[in-house]
This record gives C-alpha cells, sequence and structure tokens, in this order.
C-alpha cells in the first residue's frame, strides 16, 4: 500500500514537471517590466489580455487589437464615450470577460486560463500582485505604467510603449506613437512659448473629475493642457501636485479672465450655478462669457489623445492669432485616428457637447 502512495506521488510530482514545462514559453525572452520585474516571454505573441486602468488603451495605441482576446468588465460595463479606444473599436465589448476592471482592479485567473492568452499586461498593480496573478495562470505578467497620473508627457508611457511595443513585435509602431505625441507637444509649446507674460489671459479649470464627477470647485494644479499651451493657471500658486479642491471664495479672489469646465463634471456646474447664480455671475469669465468646454480625459486613466485634443482648442480660445491655422475638431480627429484608429470626436461631442463656447447657463 506505501509503495502505491508513493508511485503516486512520483507520478503527479513528474506530470506537474511536465505541465510546468509546457507553460514555459517557446524561445523565451527576458524583459524587465516597469515595476523592474524580470519577466521570461515568448518570441511569437498572439494572444493577450490586458488588466487595470489604462492597459488596453496603450494596445490599442500599438495597433494590436487584434491580438486581444479578453477584457475586462468595466470595457463592456461602463459608458465607452469617454474613452476613445473603446468607441474606435466596439468590437471589444464582444470579447469574454477576464476580471473586474476598476481603480484596483480583480483579475479572473481561471477565466484567463480559458482565453488562453500568450502574456498579460497590467497595469497599477505591484510586484506581489503580478507574481501571484502568474503563478495562478501561468501565463508571463509584464506590468506597464503611465507615470504620473492625468499627464501624456510622461517617459514611464513612453518606455511602456516601447515595452510592449517589442513584446507584440510592434516596435515601429510604437516609435511612431512615441514621436506622434513628443511632435503635438513640441508644437503646442512653440506656438506659445514667447507669449508674454502680460498677453496671457489668467485661466483656470473647473469640473474636474476626481473619484467621480465634480463641480466648480474641483480643479488641478499644473493642468497638463494648460502646462503644455504656457497658460496662466490661478491655481498653480497652490503649489500642489495635480488634483485639488478650492474655495468658492478663493476663485473670487483669483477671478480667472478665462475658465474652461470639464464636461465630465458640467452637470454639477448647472445645477450649482441655477442654485446660486449670484457667485457665478460675480466671476469676470461668466460675466464676459469667456466660458469653454472641454472633452474630459481622466476616465480609466489618462485617454493621451483627448487630452491634446484639449490643449489645440484651449490654445485656439486663448491665442487665436497663434493658432489660426488650427480647426480644433479636425485636430481632434486626426489625434484619434492616427492613436485609436477612428474620428470619434463627434461621438463624444454628442455625449459631453465637445469644444464649445458656453454662451447660455
Amino acid at each position: 500500500m506505501k509503495k502505491a502512495i508513493l508511485f503516486t506521488l512520483i507520478l503527479v510530482l513528474m506530470l506537474s514537471g511536465c505541465a510546468q514545462d509546457e507553460k514555459s514559453p517557446p524561445n523565451a525572452e527576458k524583459v524587465v517590466d516597469m515595476i523592474g520585474r524580470s519577466v521570461e516571454v515568448p518570441e511569437d505573441v498572439d494572444r493577450v489580455v490586458c488588466i487595470g486602468p489604462g492597459a488596453l488603451r496603450l494596445i490599442v495605441y500599438l495597433n494590436a487589437v487584434d491580438k486581444v482576446v479578453g477584457v475586462e468588465s468595466a470595457e463592456k460595463d461602463w459608458s465607452p464615450y469617454g474613452r476613445p479606444y473603446r468607441l474606435a473599436h466596439p468590437e471589444l465589448a464582444n470579447l469574454p470577460i477576464i476580471g473586474q476592471g476598476g481603480p484596483n482592479p480583480i483579475p479572473h485567473p481561471e477565466e484567463i486560463i480559458k482565453v488562453n492568452p500568450d502574456i498579460i499586461f497590467a497595469t497599477y498593480i505591484d510586484a506581489e500582485q503580478a507574481d501571484d496573478l502568474q503563478q495562478k495562470t501561468g501565463v508571463p505578467v509584464v506590468v506597464l505604467s503611465y507615470g504620473q497620473l492625468a499627464t501624456f508627457e510622461s517617459e514611464e508611457i513612453f518606455a511602456s510603449l516601447k515595452l510592449a511595443g517589442k513584446i507584440l513585435d510592434k516596435e515601429q509602431r510604437a516609435e511612431k506613437v512615441v514621436g506622434f505625441i513628443r511632435n503635438i507637444i513640441s508644437d503646442l509649446n512653440s506656438r506659445t512659448s514667447d507669449v508674454p507674460d502680460d498677453e496671457k489671459p489668467t485661466v483656470y479649470v473647473g469640473g474636474v473629475g476626481y473619484k467621480g464627477q465634480q463641480g466648480i470647485e474641483s480643479t488641478e494644479c499644473n493642468f497638463p493642457p494648460f502646462v503644455v499651451v504656457n497658460a496662466r493657471n490661478v491655481v498653480d500658486e497652490v503649489k500642489k501636485p495635480g488634483h485639488v479642491f478650492v474655495d468658492k471664495e478663493k476663485l473670487l479672489e483669483w477671478d480667472p479672465e478665462v475658465i474652461f469646465i470639464d464636461e465630465n463634471g458640467l452637470t454639477l456646474v448647472k445645477s450649482d450655478y441655477e442654485k446660486n447664480p449670484e457667485f457665478y455671475n460675480s466671476l469676470n469669465a461668466f460675466k464676459s462669457g469667456n466660458v469653454y468646454g472641454i472633452l474630459p480625459f481622466n476616465y480609466y486613466t489618462t485617454n493621451i489623445g483627448t487630452a491634446l485634443a484639449d490643449a489645440y482648442y484651449i490654445g485656439k480660445v486663448l491665442y487665436p492669432d497663434r493658432f489660426a491655422d488650427i480647426n480644433p475638431e479636425q485636430k481632434a480627429d486626426e489625434i484619434f485616428e492616427f492613436l485609436v484608429g477612428g474620428e470619434v470626436y463627434e461621438d463624444m461631442k454628442k455625449v459631453y457637447g465637445g469644444f464649445v463656447r458656453m454662451d447660455e447657463w
């Protein structure tokens, strides 16, 4: 009896070893992911899944949608209108669900195994979580990164694109995407870098999304579309990184000449206006009609194309002579077409409002 049990244990161990060998990537090569993990990946990758905010977006930028074999529930259940990559690729909603999306993604190892990916791309997970998922699925997990939230001029984004491009045999495309983003940033900056400070109107952006929809008090220091067109953001004097809430009294004190509203929060701003029109009409921007809508770009982390399109519209509003050759709506579709493979501005405009001066409240 003991010999039979021992023989069975040896057989199980031998079979387990064989299964592990079968899971080892053929012709594997080692890469170092964005959190410093050394990962063996197959030479040929034809099937991928993406876990976490923005992971799938980067793969779409690389023109590798055809390799995606499963998506998070968020890609099916959430409205696609704030995420151009989903608008351009409705077919992604037809793929099997391989996990729960959200700020703290919950991958489902058993569902990932069913779709048999060659690799898992992930964002916003740590090394322990990545190693655990890799162990449970037997599939290499490569962690990508967007760097600082709500920015698009990030070396981590560029490095992530190049890393994923190398793995997917999309290195040339990765270089083109990085070059495209850099060239746009350079163009925006060069148009405005020599504008004297005393000729720049003061600006403010309200309604910036932060863990959901927010009102006029929700804003951001070093707001990326402002930064690339060298705008005078009144909030920058707060000297805090990223998102901040400000008191209405402080906004009255700053009294910016031009106000932009993130249209994800527009409903809340309009509702607040109806309750307290005196406050809004005390602001010179509202009195003079210098209030404008911009498309939301923070939806499942940064939609880079939307942020760049916003920057062109903001530049056109603030320095019309410097952007005389730019039609912001056409420019938006040019950007979307290159990055996600579809002209989706009109779809977003129908839902959010698009690039518009808000003359009526």
